[in-house]
């Protein structure tokens, strides 16, 4: 019955992409409850991010880095990838600013390079992300390389 309808939230096939497009993900805003599941669930327990009265060179409650980076993912997946990633395979990571508890972040994705692979039906797309935060500052950036599929 519902063969011929279009698949909702299905990332890009490697075909669809070009060097110089650029997507923007949804902006997601980083909780206190987000920052405690996670250093919880990774044993990031560190100071730094357990105790409140902790005096360190940032204001507020810090987010780890790593958190940042996996909800900007998680963003992609639901976006970009979903259904035709095949394989994560190299990123570089530069932590920029400060990201705390109540920042509003989101990424814009820059296609940098796509190459068809000899094993035909896949292609290496490489991107750069700006991770930036509700005032538009820039808070990270990375590049990163992913296997995608073709159009079946």
């Amino acid at each position: 019955m519902g063969d011929t309808a279009q698949q909702l939230g299905q990332g890009y096939y490697w075909q669809d992409l070009q060097v110089g497009q650029q997507y923007k993900t949804y902006r997601r805003t980083i909780t206190e409850t987000d920052i405690v599941n996670f250093i919880s669930v990774t044993g990031m327990l560190e100071v730094i991010f357990t105790d409140h009265t902790y005096e360190g060179a940032i204001q507020g409650r810090p987010v780890p880095g790593s958190l940042t980076y996996g909800i900007i993912e998680g963003l992609l997946m639901q976006g970009m990838v979903q259904g035709t990633g095949l394989a994560l395979l190299e990123v570089h990571k530069k932590m920029l600013a400060p990201v705390v508890a109540g920042d509003t972040i989101w990424a814009l994705v820059t296609v940098t390079h796509v190459r068809e692979t000899s094993k035909g039906g896949r292609a290496i797309v490489d991107t750069h992300v700006s991770v930036r935060n509700q005032n538009d500052v820039e808070v990270m950036s990375y590049d990163v390389k992913r296997m995608l599929a073709g159009r079946p």
